[in-house]
């Protein structure tokens, strides 16, 4: 029965997820080092086939043949991902201008527009480097997690935790006793008596 009541849990904890996707920053309580496991393995594998599903488009964009005979266009992708990489993309004004000569983006109001055959393969790029980084920082997380379970910590401990841009980063524990006394029940018996149709 116990099994069944921290089953119910996590589905719920899941169901959390899903509607807050895209939340930056968020406090969740879980009930074992375990479920926030699982919760960053599930994060982990959603940014991994986000990262090859952009990465497959980016690839198809570069081995596209029409884009492949124009030379300064290979040789511009090239210096974009070299400055994309190297992270100097906002390192000064030196950079901007550089930027500014491989591709063209446009200011309107709080947004960059771009019509630059370049743009596209710049957001590929951009959004390829992110998601390393995030895979990078819940791989970590992780691996903190692992550590902190071998520490052997108490199964009546709720784990209050701190997730920001999906990544958990601060883990407060409390005694599930605390949380158990302040639970309400209510149960009631409700029956419907059935209508037959002549």
């Amino acid at each position: 029965m116990k099994a069944t009541k921290e089953n119910k849990n996590q589905k719920k904890n899941k169901r959390k997820v899903v509607k807050l996707d895209g939340l930056l920053t968020e406090i969740r309580t879980f009930y074992s080092l375990k479920e926030i496991q699982e919760n960053v393995e599930t994060e982990l594998n959603q940014y991994k086939m986000l990262l090859e599903d952009y990465s497959q488009w980016l690839g198809s964009q570069l081995r596209n043949p029409e884009v492949t005979k124009n030379s300064e266009h290979t040789k511009k992708t090239a210096e974009l991902q070299k400055v994309l990489k190297t992270g100097n993309r906002k390192a000064g004004k030196n950079e901007d201008k550089k930027e500014s000569k491989i591709t063209e983006w446009v200011q309107f109001k709080d947004i960059m527009l771009s019509s630059d055959n370049l743009g596209e393969a710049e957001i590929l790029f951009e959004a390829i480097e992110e998601l390393k980084n995030k895979i990078s920082k819940l791989e970590k997380a992780k691996n903190s997690l692992i550590e902190l379970e071998r520490y052997g910590l108490g199964k009546d401990l709720l784990y209050v935790t701190y997730i920001h841009d999906g990544v958990p980063e601060r883990i407060f524990f409390k005694q599930k006793r605390d949380v158990d006394a302040a639970k309400f029940e209510f149960a009631a018996n409700f029956s419907v008596a059935k209508q037959i149709q002549q």
